[in-house]
């Protein structure tokens, strides 16, 4: 591996500069009015997480916008959804409460970031207003605020995310394909079938 390794902060503020005052107060502890009608409109997060050896993982979570339950200004509630079973965040949250998420608004380059300790929840009464499509979730992840700030659009800017013309899948292998390169006794006309067909799409809200 090629470059010289930075290892120290007074080197890394050396190289990149300090940020505005603007930058370095923008973040709060609670969600306001904005923080709210963004998340609001918010389809999709990504939930990272770290177990107790401090191994990271980031898990994309999905729903009609608003699917983010708040319960306060520094309370809110990611329903679960049918999946492939492994929670791996939800066995982290078990060992290091500690959760970064990302709140994304399709056509939107800024981004919404809140951090905080989250729990695992079962049953609780305001799943009733979290059926999606008859399903009544059985666990939550309730995160308790505690830094939430809105991120730039630069990001998007520079990937042209959003822009449908910019997009470029051709070639990519297909899910069905990426199933079988790692489970290679799989037939790949049956997995072909399950994600192309209505089966996978079905599966979002009642399981396998």
């Amino acid at each position: 591996m090629d470059g010289h390794v930075v290892t120290d902060a007074a080197e890394l503020r050396a190289l990149v500069g300090e940020p505005t005052e603007r930058a370095k107060g923008k973040t709060r502890p609670a969600l306001s009015a904005m923080h709210l009608e963004f998340l609001a409109r918010s389809p999709l997060a990504m939930i990272a997480t770290c177990d107790a050896d401090g191994n990271m993982d980031v898990s994309p979570k999905g729903d009609p916008p608003g699917f983010a339950h708040v319960l306060d200004e520094t309370h809110l509630a990611v329903p679960e959804r049918p999946g492939n079973k492994r929670m791996d965040g939800f066995h982290n949250v078990l060992t290091d409460p500690r959760v970064a998420t990302l709140w994304l608004v399709p056509g939107r380059g800024d981004t919404l970031r809140i951090n905080g300790r989250a729990r695992i929840v079962r049953d609780a009464s305001y799943f009733d207003r979290c059926v999606v499509k008859g399903h009544r979730p059985s666990l939550a992840l309730e995160i308790e605020v505690q830094q939430v700030f809105f991120h730039c659009s630069k990001a998007f800017m520079r990937s042209r995310a959003w822009e449908p013309e910019s997009w470029n899948v051709e070639g990519l292998p297909s899910p069905a394909q990426i199933a079988k390169a790692f489970a290679p006794d799989a037939s790949l006309a049956e997995l072909e079938e399950y994600y192309t067909g209505p089966g996978y799409a079905e599966s979002m809200y009642r399981g396998r």
